[in-house]
């Protein structure tokens, strides 16, 4: 299988949507004049590991122009929560030899989420008389794994942080699994406190929801 961006006189495919409805997802698009079939890349991001646009990700499928009309589009089961896209590819095929056409455009590309997934947090107290110190339990029940790239902790002297940038920023160490994460103790200051922030609410927000109980 071969990859190649689209010239002046190939087919390029337009128009892509989307409907998500009860666990599936119908992806639509304009055929162009001529072109019988098309290879349907599915890429499930769940902030693992990203496609990062890479064409050779993923799996490849067939899908005729006929099964197209007879279903209305392509529909595919959507399971899990998190990004997900789909890329439909016109091809060429000559002396045995398949070569998709990528389009710079990106037009045969939709991407969209599939939901959220709750993460809820916690945060314990606990200090002595006379002692300058706290210590602070935090747990995580998430409703799916997260990497640990997706979250942070922020710690403020005085009052609660409103943000990942009010106050001193910590990274996590290790994955949170799915359910209760109960995280290592730790000390900080008698009027020091603790929050969770996403490190990149942009790109985590659209997958995990993030409360604090």
């Amino acid at each position: 299988m071969q990859y190649k961006n689209a010239e002046p006189g190939d087919w390029v495919i337009q128009g892509l949507s989307h409907q998500l409805d009860e666990g599936f997802c119908t992806i639509r698009w304009n055929w162009p004049p001529g072109l019988q079939a098309v290879y349907i890349q599915r890429v499930m991001d769940d902030g693992f590991a990203a496609s990062n646009g890479d064409p050779h990700l993923g799996s490849l499928r067939l899908y005729t122009r006929d099964e197209y009309k007879a279903n209305n589009g392509y529909r595919d089961r959507v399971d899990g929560v998190g990004q997900i896209s789909y890329t439909v590819y016109a091809f060429s095929s000559e002396n045995g030899e398949t070569t998709l056409i990528t389009q710079p455009d990106e037009a045969n590309c939709i991407q969209f989420s599939t939901g959220k997934a709750m993460l809820v947090y916690s945060i314990r107290e606990k200090s002595r008389w006379l002692q300058s110190y706290k210590t602070i339990e935090i747990q995580v029940t998430a409703e799916v794994p997260v990497p640990k790239e997706a979250l942070c902790y922020v710690k403020k002297e005085g009052a609660y942080p409103v943000n990942k940038e009010d106050g001193i920023l910590y990274p996590f160490v290790t994955d949170f699994g799915a359910g209760r994460n109960v995280l290592p103790v730790i000390e900080v200051g008698k009027n020091d406190y603790v929050r969770l922030f996403f490190t990149d609410g942009k790109k985590y927000g659209q997958r995990y929801e993030l409360v604090y109980r």
